[in-house]
This record gives structure tokens, C-alpha cells and sequence, in this order.
């Protein structure tokens, strides 16, 4: 940092950062990033680690800028690989910088929040998300993004995309980024956009625990952290929706392509059974979620996006999915595979 201005500047980044990353209707697990320019320095978010430990951890790692965008211009391949742009001087937990760099750096303003708003999300997987979100935000300057594998292929299309003004983007499949000039004004913003964007969850009715554990038998599965995952496989909207695939990158990443959902009569021996591997959460129609005994806490916090994500989406709605090229592009993705590494028993 060169002053007290640019070392004020970023505090408030990571006290703000925190307050978003303890909101799991913003973010969940080592998802979502924030950023702040100063000069040629964008400080941004270390991959892999959570915001919510902002204030707690030194997990903000420096980039120098220009030499990153001259690589995003021209379409170089280095520029998916952001941590060769970081300066080590002032990296000295070797961290690298979040693999959604080049979409920060792209934005002109000095303050970027990119967030998983479950609000967002269930609108930006419905194929009429454009229309639905311009009736929400009016005559606000916004852009839509359709579906890029997160890194320096969603960089570009962002790239196509904007123009002067628009401060807010909507991802498909993916999530919301807002941005301005000082870490007041984005916090604003995003509370604004937010709200607006809002819509009420579908009500599950509780789920059934005994019937649950009975299950889970003598088996290492056991009931998720947040009692509100269960939803997913209580209301039969969420749960058919789930069924049909994988609608956001962070899904495949921390529970697999897909959900599992169990058969009539089937408890975790036959699931697993049937499976030939055990995934990482079990669905038990109007009963509720197990979850492996190997999942960790990004793998419970993506248990819960889900049933928030799906009980907000309008069930009469056509919806994008993951296609198997865009799963397989992340199950295989180094950048994924080293975030999911960091996260193994997290």
C-alpha cells in the first residue's frame, strides 16, 4: 500500500467483505471475490479462501494490472492463470489470486463485489432472465452475461459487453457483480440491487429426522449442517428441478454434477449401491438430505444454495442448465481442482 488513504480503503474492503461472506444469501463457502484498485494495483480476494474471514486473515493478494489486461486483450491464455500477474512482494503467503481476476480487472471502477446471490442465481438460470430482471431494475444501467466458464472466457464476454455506466452485471448460471468507486457506494449498490431482485422462497415443510437417521443406518452419512438444505428434497418443485441437472459452477465443484436422489423404498446402502460410489449428498423425497461423512463445510453450504436457489426459481420457468461439456470443463479445470484442494476439509 502507498498511503493511509489506499490502507483505509482496503480495510473497509475486508470489513465489508466479512459482513457479506457470513450472508449465505450472498455467498456460500470460498464463493464469490472483492476487489480494490489502487494505481495499477488491484488487491483482490485469494481463491480458495472465504470471505467471511476477511477481517481475520490476510486473504486479499495483490495484482498488477496492466500487464493482466494487456494479456486479456490479447486473448493469452496467461491471463487464465492470474497468479503469474500477482507482486510477490507483497505476497508473502504465495496465494493466488481468485480465478475470476480478469473480470475485476476489466470492470473501470476501483471497488467490485461479485457475489453468488441466491436471488441472482435464480433468476439467471431461467432462460427469460433478461426480461425478468429488466422489470426489477428499471432504467438502471445493468448487463446481462450469458453462461462462460468463470476465468478468462467469461472475462471476454464481459469484455464484449460493456459500456459506460453500467455498474452492475448479471451472470447466467453464475451469480451478480456490482462495482463503484468506493467501498460506501458498491456496499449501496448491492443492498439496492438485491432487494429488488428478491422474491420470496417456497415453504418445505419440516423434515423428518428420525426417518433420516434410520436411513442412514450404520453408515458414515449424516444429517446437514443447516437444517434449511432440507428443503431440496421436501417441496416437489425444488426437488424436480434439482433432479434435472446442475444449474451453477459451484454445485459441480463442491457436490458433483447433478443430484442424487433416491428410489421408493431405497436407503443409503441401496443408494450407494445403485450409485457404484457414494456421492456427496443423498436427496430422500418429502424426507429431507443426507450428506456424506466426507463432506466438509463448502460441500454443506452448497447443499443449502441449493434448496435457497431452487425454491425461489418460478417452476413454470424454462431453464439453462450446466451442459455435460460445461461440468466436465470444471471437474477438470486446474484453477477448480487447487480451490477444491484449499476447501478439503473446510
Amino acid at each position: 500500500m502507498t498511503s493511509a488513504v489506499n490502507a483505509q480503503e482496503l480495510s473497509d474492503l475486508r470489513s465489508l467483505s466479512a459482513r457479506i461472506g457470513h450472508n449465505p444469501d450472498l455467498i456460500q463457502a470460498a464463493g464469490g471475490n472483492t476487489s480494490l484498485k489502487t494505481g495499477d494495483t488491484l488487491w483482490i480476494k485469494a481463491s480458495g479462501t472465504w470471505l467471511k474471514d476477511a477481517v481475520a486473515e490476510d486473504i486479499m493478494v495483490p495484482v498488477t494490472m496492466s500487464p493482466l489486461l494487456s494479456a486479456v486483450q490479447r486473448r493469452d491464455q496467461a491471463a487464465d492463470e492470474p497468479q503469474a500477474f500477482t507482486d510477490e512482494a507483497l505476497n508473502p503467503r504465495g496465494l493466488r489470486p481468485s480465478i475470476e481476476t480478469t473480470v475485476h480487472a476489466l470492470m473501470p471502477h476501483r471497488v467490485v463485489l461479485h457475489v453468488h446471490c441466491v436471488q441472482t442465481i435464480s433468476l439467471a438460470v431461467q432462460a427469460n432472465c433478461e426480461a425478468e430482471v429488466a422489470k426489477r431494475l428499471g432504467d438502471h444501467r445493468w448487463a446481462f452475461v450469458p453462461y462462460f466458464r468463470p476465468g478468462l472466457p467469461l472475462a471476454l464476454a464481459i469484455a464484449e459487453l460493456l459500456r459506460p455506466g453500467i455498474d452492475v452485471l448479471i451472470l447466467g448460471n453464475h451469480g451478480l457483480v456490482v462495482a463503484a468507486e468506493t467501498v460506501a457506494e458498491a456496499e449501496v449498490l448491492l443492498r439496492r440491487i438485491t432487494t429488488l431482485l428478491t422474491r420470496p422462497a417456497r415453504r418445505a415443510r419440516d423434515p423428518d429426522l428420525d426417518a433420516l437417521r434410520a436411513l442412514a443406518g450404520d453408515s458414515d452419512y449424516c444429517l446437514p449442517t443447516d437444517i434449511e438444505a432440507h428443503a431440496t428434497a421436501i417441496d416437489p418443485e425444488s426437488l424436480r428441478i434439482a433432479q434435472a441437472g446442475s444449474l451453477y459452477p459451484d454445485h459441480v465443484i463442491f457436490l458433483g454434477p447433478g443430484s442424487v436422489v433416491a428410489n421408493p423404498g431405497e436407503d443409503v446402502a441401496r443408494v450407494v449401491e445403485r450409485c457404484r460410489v457414494a456421492p456427496m449428498s443423498i436427496l430422500f423425497p418429502g424426507i429431507g438430505v443426507l450428506m456424506h461423512g466426507d463432506a466438509g463445510a463448502s460441500a454443506h453450504a452448497l447443499q443449502r444454495c441449493l434448496a435457497d436457489v431452487t425454491a425461489r426459481i418460478d417452476p413454470a420457468a424454462s431453464l439453462n442448465y450446466l451442459t455435460e461439456v460445461e461440468t466436465n470443463e470444471l471437474v477438470n479445470w486446474d484453477a477448480e481442482q487447487y480451490r477444491q484442494k484449499l476447501n478439503g476439509a473446510a
